[in-house]
């Protein structure tokens, strides 16, 4: 019965532990023990938190004997993305720059969820200071993508999305500034939750780029990211998507996000949409000038506040770091300070003018990412694939962080090929309605 508890969704998990026929102490053995027979484990898991996961359990229990268990998750395992603090637990955020860094305080985020019953297995490896789409990191661990060994899993959550692929979470806790929780949940066919900037705190959260950060959920079902989402925010109650359709719907094909698709990609993508449209969504196509002229903009954006965040750190040992990751973070540092407030007084036109545009539908679709997994060893010996790769990877899915709205990728049934639901600002109930419809439709 324990190997079935791997695979089922959170809620389910949450459920069987109302009804009394699972037990949070047994749930959370059951994880540790399938983690270290599990032989990529040291690929996934950066550490484990036992003690803590096996003390949180066993109050989960208590409060599932007595009747006074605090949410729907309450009792359920997770994995937390190193760069989430968790007190009295090295958080190093994928970087040597970070080695042995102990944080004397949960995350906001961290300390909203174990109020509501979570249980934290562990931190998870990820891309190095979460500054790449690709999920490669030859300084800690590189995690493989559930669908081919050799490839990558995506980044920047990609421990995240590999514990849940390969059964070793229910669900992960990632972060999205450009595309870290969408891709790697589509390139190893999970759901992923890219929240609106600002919805969840970044309290504790090692940062990138603050004004792009967000948290997110990576799970297995639509239901579950709607979940995680409350307890992230300390909720007990979740969105509501009871009865959700696609009848009436309108969705718009972003046909900005159609550009370099590989077979793969463009297969699962139209494959999604005929399956859309079959179960009533109207479904039109545009291509939005404005949205070339904001990714134009990206690397002023991102890597300018990237490298402030980070340059006295990284400058002070920059022998330790990836040397793909240092020259995408030194980049920053070629732009002046009235080319980065420009740029962000552009940003912010371009976003009012895309709500103006879209405001009439109800979500705009493309495919998540244009490519699929690149090969792991090809990326360490080619630096121009990996430029190409890492900047192919993120392209579509930092639409959804530039223009500032909710976002969701579901698995589209073509093997680490998304589809991509870009939703309005703190829009995202109304999103994973939208979701629950079409992960029924693609099911």
């Amino acid at each position: 019965m324990a190997d079935n508890w791997l695979w089922m969704s959170a809620g389910d998990l949450g459920r069987e532990i109302g009804a009394g026929r699972v037990d949070p102490v047994d749930l959370a053995g059951a994880y540790f023990d399938a983690i270290k027979a599990h032989p990529l484990k040291d690929r996934i898991y950066a550490r484990l938190t036992e003690d803590r996961a096996m003390a949180e359990a066993a109050a989960a229990a208590k409060r599932a004997k007595t009747g006074t268990r605090r949410g729907p998750l309450d009792g359920v395992p997770v994995s937390w993305k190193d760069l989430f603090d968790t007190a009295g637990v090295v958080t190093e955020a994928g970087s040597a720059l970070l080695k042995g860094r102990l944080p004397d305080a949960d995350a906001e985020v961290v300390q909203n969820a174990t109020a509501m019953g979570l249980v934290g297995l562990g931190k998870t490896h990820m891309s190095e200071l979460a500054f790449s789409g690709l999920g490669l990191n030859p300084v800690t661990q590189t995690p493989p993508s559930v669908n081919d060994a050799e490839a990558v899993a995506g980044g920047s959550s990609s421990g995240a999305a590999t514990s849940v692929a390969f059964g070793l979470a229910p669900a992960g806790i990632g972060s999205d500034t450009g595309g870290s929780v969408r891709i790697p949940a589509a390139w190893n066919d999970l759901v992923g939750l890219k929240t609106t900037s600002g919805r969840l705190s970044l309290k504790g959260v090692v940062p990138l780029c603050a004004k792009f950060d967000t948290v997110g959920p990576l799970c297995r079902t639509v239901e579950d990211c709607a979940l995680f989402l409350a307890a992230l925010e300390g909720q007990a109650r979740a969105a509501d998507l009871q009865g959700a359709s696609l009848k009436g719907v309108r969705l718009l094909v972003l046909e900005n996000g159609l550009r370099d698709l590989r077979d793969e990609p463009r297969a699962g993508f139209e494959h999604a949409v005929s399956r859309l449209r079959e179960a009533g969504a109207e479904i039109e196509s545009a291509n939005f000038d404005l949205v070339d002229e904001a990714l134009a903009m990206s690397a002023i954006l991102y890597t300018t506040e990237a490298y402030a965040t980070w340059r006295d750190v990284i400058e002070a040992q920059p022998e330790l770091m990836f040397e793909q990751i240092l020259h995408r973070f030194r980049a920053g540092g070629k732009f002046g300070g009235s080319d980065y407030v420009a740029a962000w007084h552009k940003l912010d036109a371009l976003r009012a003018e895309f709500r103006r545009r879209t405001a009439g539908f109800d979500a705009v679709i493309l495919p998540t990412s244009p490519i699929l997994p690149p090969k792991i060893d090809r990326l360490l010996s080619e630096h121009e694939y990996y430029v190409t790769e890492n900047l192919l990877s993120l392209v579509n899915t930092r639409i959804g962080n530039l223009m500032c709205g909710a976002g969701l990728t579901l698995p589209t049934g073509v093997p680490s090929a998304g589809i991509m639901f870009l939703g309005a600002p703190m829009g995202e109930e109304r999103l994973l309605r939208i979701g629950a419809a079409a992960e029924a439709a693609l099911a």
